[in-house]
């Protein structure tokens, strides 16, 4: 398990995880996460209350809108097996 923040009006690196799935709850701040599986597309407004899922194979990348830090708690399965884990993918948005 994980705390994130992402900084006010920051946008993350597009990544895809090699083994892992993922269940994420966001905390603080609002946003947007974009995941993408190759046959669906979606971006979601995330904001405090706020879970969702980044299955296996799935290309993601989120942003901070608005004043306030992004903030969520991830939780990884299998646990999460080290660096070499996420790959930068092309995302939604440029950083």
């Amino acid at each position: 398990m994980a705390h994130f923040e992402l900084a006010a009006g920051q946008t993350s690196v597009a990544v895809v995880h090699r083994t892992v799935e993922e269940i994420w709850f966001f905390v603080a701040g609002r946003g947007e996460m974009w995941r993408s599986d190759g046959e669906r597309e979606e971006v979601v407004e995330v904001e405090p209350g706020v879970c969702l899922t980044i299955p296996l194979g799935t290309r993601f990348q989120f942003r901070a809108l608005g004043a306030a830090p992004l903030a969520a708690v991830g939780v990884t399965m299998p646990p999460w097996p080290g660096p070499d884990e996420a790959v930068s993918v092309e995302g939604r948005w440029p950083r």
